[in-house]
């Protein structure tokens, strides 16, 4: 299979197949005549697995890890336990956090909704942002990812 064959056998694009296989998760081989990557159904069971890893959380380093334990004929299983062992408490932490944003934001729209707009004047930018309280108890700000 071809890039793109492959990619459409396991349901994703033909850039994430030549990411994972510059990640060398995927080791194809090559076409001697027009040097085109070529790729076998165990790249496919490969990369299903990668997929299904990448759904539970598992970082494309920490996958490498996993599959060279199983390339070496040693069992990823204990080492898959310890990183979702190790994880979940940071998860659960965001979790937390991020529920305290939402409820942050749905206060200031409470509060906010009949509020009339303001227009910048030199001592105020938003009024709607400068009205709300300055909670020094709130947790650093969660970032989305948004703002850069």
């Amino acid at each position: 299979m071809k890039v793109g064959e492959l990619a459409t056998a396991a349901g994703v694009t033909a850039e994430t197949v030549r990411h994972y296989t510059r990640e060398g998760l995927l080791s194809p081989r090559r076409n001697p005549d027009n040097g085109y990557q070529l790729y076998d159904s165990d790249d496919l069971n490969r990369l299903r697995f990668i997929q299904r890893a990448r759904t539970l959380g598992f970082s494309v380093k920490e996958i490498s890890d996993i599959l060279e334990h199983a390339d070496q004929g040693d069992s990823p299983c204990p080492l898959v336990r310890d990183l979702l062992a190790q994880r979940l408490p940071t998860i659960r932490q965001r979790i937390a956090e991020l529920e305290a944003l939402a409820a942050r934001m749905e206060q200031a729209l409470d509060t906010w909704r009949d509020m009339p707009d303001g227009v910048p004047n030199g001592h105020s930018l938003c009024r709607l942002i400068e009205s709300f309280p300055d909670d020094k108890r709130a947790e650093s700000p969660v970032h989305t990812g948004d703002d850069q």
